[in-house]
């Protein structure tokens, strides 16, 4: 059935995963947009969703609400989604830098999406959404945790997403469980600037399997 111009899967169809103890913190500015995701949480079976209308918002919601994934709309004002990211994963008084986070946005251009991956997120889901695609990725962030990596430019989930063996310091969060790995001294170069893609290719819109791709999946 359809909801709002969203299109709602069956659970059957949808899989047997449950989203029912996961705590859901849904930010946009635009009220309208956050009670459509909230229609598909609650229609995909979870309990506990908490609205947020901008990321200062969201950021003072964090400090007594427990968020398990994070789902955020990239335009907000004041605070937009990436700065809103970019908070959570590296204020000094973020309360949980490690929490999950779902970037919501129209535009699929590879620089936005090199620029969400480059800022922390975990997933990247381009609008209109789906049910199907948000369970997706929430699937996805339960059930492929990923290592969390700190260099001299970057701290957030591991941006390549597979299993790789590290030598360098690790710890753990209790809350989270996530691994923290300090890289060499001397990272990975990140690509240059004179390497970006034709204008004509940036500015293309990048289907969904592209995304992911480009997010390591």
């Amino acid at each position: 059935m359809g909801t709002g111009g969203v299109t709602m899967e069956s659970g059957k169809r949808l899989g047997s995963f449950s989203l029912e103890r996961l705590h859901f913190l849904v930010v946009d500015d635009n009220k309208h947009m956050r009670a459509l995701v909230k229609s598909i949480l609650y229609a995909l079976g979870c309990k506990d969703v908490l609205e947020a209308g901008d990321g200062a918002d969201a950021f003072r919601e964090l400090r007594h609400y427990a968020a398990d994934i994070i789902i955020a709309d990239w335009n907000m004002q004041p605070l937009d989604g990436i700065d809103f990211v970019r908070l959570v994963r590296t204020g000094k008084d973020s309360p949980n830098p490690y929490v999950p986070i779902i970037m919501l946005t129209g535009h699929t251009e590879l620089h936005r999406v090199q620029e969400a991956r480059d800022a922390g997120v975990h997933e990247f889901l381009a609008k209109p959404i789906s049910a199907k695609a948000l369970y997706s990725r929430i699937r996805s962030i339960v059930e492929r945790p990923r290592s969390f990596i700190r260099t001299r430019t970057y701290f957030g989930p591991d941006r390549r997403r597979k299993q790789v063996e590290y030598k360098g310091k690790e710890r753990r969060k209790d809350r989270q469980q996530a691994r923290v790995v300090d890289e060499p001294k001397a990272p990975r170069p990140e690509p240059r600037q004179e390497e970006a893609p034709l204008a004509d290719e940036a500015d293309a819109g990048l289907s969904q399997d592209e995304v992911e791709a480009l997010l390591g999946g």
